[in-house]
């Protein structure tokens, strides 16, 4: 199935495909093509009535699609992170994590979280206090921050005692405090 054959059956349902179909799909989709691949595939790893692995490997599969949006789009990347992070912390919460496999492995969640964040919590925490009177890229910057750290409350819970839990225990205390 490549994205031609996708354009010439647009009434094609992909909820229907197999997941070979959809991965197969997802190596030559661009732009709203992998959007609708990468829901599509996290509706499959949503659904219960799938064994747990079947619902990993959906969950991988939208998460491809997701980064594949990277290869295609600038300025998206907080909002590819995001969903990234998002699913990840779902699949954790709701399939269990998995240290053999960095992507449902909560340290490994974490220390890409930390590697996106800009600023530290302190200086987050700083700027939101008077953030109405800042630029509109600042205010954009903290917004970017907010969505970045939204999964925090839930990560924490697998964390081990440590600097990387205590700095991303103080996001989860900034959070709320930013626009």
């Amino acid at each position: 199935m490549s994205s031609d054959a996708y354009r010439e059956e647009p009434g094609r349902d992909l909820n229907t495909w197999t997941l070979d179909q959809l991965q197969t799909f997802i190596h030559d989709a661009r732009g709203q093509q992998l959007e609708t691949a990468r829901v599509v595939a996290q509706g499959q790893a949503y659904n219960s009535s799938h064994p747990q692995e079947a619902r990993r490997q959906w969950a991988k599969l939208s998460l491809l699609a997701n980064r594949r949006m990277l290869d295609n789009a600038e300025g998206r990347s907080a909002r590819v992170a995001q969903q990234d992070f998002m699913l990840r912390t779902w699949v954790i919460d709701r399939l269990g994590p998995d240290d053999t496999d960095p992507d449902w492995s909560p340290e490994a969640l974490a220390s890409d979280t930390l590697d996106t964040l800009t600023l530290t919590p302190t200086h987050a925490a700083g700027r939101a206090e008077g953030w109405r009177d800042l630029p509109v890229d600042q205010i954009r910057e903290l917004r970017r921050h907010k969505n970045l750290t939204a999964h925090l409350e839930s990560l924490v819970g697998y964390l081990a005692p440590g600097p990387v839990r205590e700095r991303l225990v103080a996001w989860t205390v900034t959070r709320p405090l930013l626009p």
